[in-house]
């Protein structure tokens, strides 16, 4: 059974930085694209940030270009999100998806906060 669980969301103030993590099992990891969408309320989901399997290659939202950072670690079967210099319009829930061909897996979400 696939698996994405998310962690690291939580309330920051702007300017602020969090870190988020995707936990991935029940597949083989390092074989799929792996990427960090969000939804903040009444507004589409959107791709935020994405690594490629093999090569590594990166592609971010124009929005967040310069502040955030995703990697990954085949080993721990993980994808992460660095966030800095967070802005209230970065509130949303983020959400981690693996994709490979035709199959694209979600995790439930975590919340990030941006607020004074």
């Amino acid at each position: 059974e696939v698996q994405l669980v998310e962690s690291g969301g939580g309330l920051v103030q702007p300017g602020g930085s969090l870190r988020l993590s995707c936990v991935a099992s029940g597949f083989t990891f390092s074989n799929y694209a792996m990427n960090w969408y969000r939804q903040a309320p009444g507004k589409e989901r959107e791709l935020v940030a994405g690594i490629d399997p093999a090569s590594g290659r990166t592609n971010y939202a124009d929005s967040v270009k310069g502040r955030f950072t995703i990697s990954r670690d085949n080993v721990k079967n993980t994808v992460y999100l660095q966030m800095n210099s967070l802005r209230p319009e970065d509130t949303a829930v983020y959400l981690c998806n693996a994709k490979r061909l035709w199959v694209s897996s979600w995790g439930q979400g975590t919340q990030v906060t941006v607020s004074s």
